[in-house]
């Protein structure tokens, strides 16, 4: 990620190195001219294609890094951080591997601003496991796309270069996303399965900045995660009951797993619980899914807020998509599968099965992967629903440039101008398409498995309209 130089949008105080120093009012009669007392420069530790400053100031209310291929203009400016400390840390991000750089750390404040040396620098070689890419097409977006993919969270760009990555030595897990707030969550296996497995939050230096689990010890299942701007958390629990089911032709002590869905404060306390146990019934799945000593209930794969503050859940053994009120609990409806309760207008039925990657687009509007309901393969599906009346209706539809079937995963995310875009999970294929339909960006060729996939707009802030 390249800005042009000039003062750049200031980066979060996350970011920053903790030293603390205050600075002058920059109206008042004692204002100074900000100060750079020394600068210096390191490679981003497992990050062969970012740099970091550390820059020591004064009177300087922000910092950022102007650089630049050595022997060359140093034309490009990272944004800037702000210097609520006297020490700060400047990530350069979206370098070239193997390259010589010039860079050179500029302080801003209310009186002026302050160049420090030339410093000198050579990004690293990438790791010879770092998994390569080659995309494009006719009309992408802007930006870049996040996955996780091996060892690695991944950032590529529109033609398929790797401009950031994170190794995680177990692997990132599946879902590996972008956050508002820059910073990226994973949630790696465990080194055991007795072990918890809770999402990691970790900024672009790499440096472990927030774990996020599940309350009363469920362990958080990967699917998805909501990081609201107070701090606080929504995330799926695995919560597995003993249960007999011999009464519906499965076994006397089924191991039946349901998805919890929790919200969660900052200091892990519960704001907000809900569990399939107190609301659905086992009858609600399909007679042949309830049979084994061990039952796949709800697996509720993808979760997303609606514009009244309530949720929506994807629960994909039951081919349903449910709302609950986030205040009492209640279910307040349920949209396809054995327990539909709305009138599926001019849609083929069934409308979905097996759905991934639910996302709310809008009041009465929502796109999401259905996986296996099409026979013509899996495809991104836009509906539109009249909660009191109990209609819902199909609106878009997306498929792959080739015939692809995701039994496993995927994800869509609304982009601005009605685009979409589309990870097909194990079916290896991950498009862009705009509002016709039409594909405007891929990875080409076999993509590998990619349970998500995200558009940001920049290394530094993800600035797109629905991050998640």
């Amino acid at each position: 990620m390249h800005l042009r130089f000039g003062r750049s949008p200031v980066l979060p105080a996350a970011l920053l190195t903790l030293v603390g120093c205050g600075t002058d009012d920059p109206v008042s009669p004692s204002c100074r001219e900000p100060e750079i007392l020394a600068s210096s420069v390191a490679a981003i530790p497992g990050n062969g294609l970012g740099a970091v400053g550390t820059v020591r100031t004064r009177f300087a209310d922000s910092v950022s890094l102007q650089y630049g291929l050595a022997g060359g203009a140093r034309d490009e400016a990272t944004p800037a951080v702000a210097a609520t400390a006297e020490v700060v840390a400047v990530p350069a991000l979206g370098l070239v591997p193997e390259r010589q750089y010039s860079l050179q750390a500029v302080a801003y404040g209310g009186c002026g601003s302050a160049t420090g040396p030339a410093l000198g620098f050579t990004t690293g070689a990438l790791p010879a496991d770092l998994p390569s890419y080659t995309a494009g097409g006719p009309d992408p977006s802007p930006g870049y796309v996040v996955f996780g993919a091996g060892g690695y969270g991944l950032v590529i760009d529109n033609t398929g270069r790797v401009v950031w990555y994170h190794r995680f030595p177990r692997g990132p897990g599946l879902n590996f996303q972008a956050q508002p707030n820059g910073h990226f969550v994973a949630r790696p296996p465990p080194a055991s399965p007795a072990e918890p497995a809770p999402f990691l939050e970790i900024d672009p230096l790499g440096n472990v900045t927030r774990t996020f689990g599940c309350g009363r010890g469920l362990p958080p299942r990967f699917h998805d995660l909501i990081v609201e701007a107070s701090g606080s958390y929504w995330l799926m629990c695995d919560e597995t009951r003993t249960m007999d089911l011999s009464a519906m032709g499965g076994v006397t002590s089924a191991r039946v797993m349901g998805t919890a869905v929790q919200h969660v404060n900052v200091d892990g306390s519960l704001l907000f619980e809900w569990s399939p146990f107190d609301h659905f019934a086992l009858s609600d799945l399909n007679p042949a899914d309830r049979t084994g000593a061990s039952v796949n209930w709800t697996h509720g794969n993808a979760i997303d807020l609606d514009g009244d503050g309530n949720l929506l859940v994807s629960f994909r053994s039951l081919h349903e998509i449910t709302k609950i009120d986030t205040r009492t609990g209640l279910v307040r409806w349920r949209m396809g599968g054995l327990a539909n309760q709305f009138d599926f207008q001019d849609t083929p039925l069934p409308a979905f099965t097996g759905q991934h990657g639910l996302r709310v687009t809008g009041p009465g509007r929502m796109v999401l992967l259905d996986n296996l309901g099409d026979p013509s393969g899996s495809r991104a599906e836009r509906y539109e629903f009249d909660e009191a009346g109990r209609t819902v209706r199909l609106v878009g539809a997306y498929g792959g440039s080739a015939h692809v079937v995701a039994e496993l995963g995927g994800t869509t995310q609304e982009l601005p101008g009605g685009r979409v875009l589309v990870s097909y999970g194990n079916g290896a294929r991950v498009e862009e398409y705009d509002s016709a339909g039409n594909v405007v960006w891929r990875i080409q060729g076999n993509s590998g498995y990619v349970f998500r996939a995200q558009r940001i707009r920049s290394l530094y802030h993800p600035g797109v309209g629905g991050p998640r």
